[in-house]
């Protein structure tokens, strides 16, 4: 049996039952519609932070199920600056949330393209721009294998490591 996600054979077009959702996709599909039609009438401004807004929280709450807490300020500063949308006083953001926004925009703004190794490793350097946590040195930008033991998701300080797997 595989151990890693890319060494399944489907690896990387996976198959879903489409008309196992197709209903409730219709609906979601319908409501979202209504909702941009109603926020047409509230004028640019207003969607420009609506979008900044909702972005913002997306990324937020995405990196928090990862175990992370970006500071939402500087989310909102690395959307604003990447989107184009003028915010007067703007937090500085690190690399590292930077990434995090990088890698969520081409994901949410480019997902009809293919999700090919490159694509993935690009991500990859985007979460990991110095290629450690902390003081472990991680594989950036390639397949990691078990050359030097197996892989581990591992959180806590040095000497209280947890293994998550």
């Amino acid at each position: 049996m595989p151990r890693y996600i890319h060494q399944l054979d489907q690896w990387p077009e996976f198959r879903w039952n489409y008309s196992a959702f197709a209903d409730k996709l219709a609906q979601i599909r319908h409501q979202q519609g209504r909702l941009m039609g109603r926020m047409e009438g509230f004028g640019f401004h207003f969607q420009q932070e609506s979008l900044l807004k909702t972005l913002t929280n997306d990324v937020v709450k995405t990196s928090e199920i990862e175990g992370e807490h970006l500071d939402t300020e500087q989310v909102r500063s690395s959307l604003a600056r990447r989107l184009g949308i003028e915010i007067a006083a703007l937090k500085p953001s690190d690399r590292h949330v930077d990434g995090v926004v990088e890698m969520l925009l081409d994901a949410s703004s480019n997902y009809r393209a293919p999700l090919t190794a490159d694509r993935l490793f690009a991500w990859h350097r985007s979460l990991l721009p110095t290629a450690s946590s902390g003081m472990r040195r991680i594989r950036v930008g390639q397949w990691r294998d078990d050359a030097l033991g197996p892989m581990q998701i591992v959180s806590g300080a040095l000497g209280h490591e947890r293994i998550h797997f």
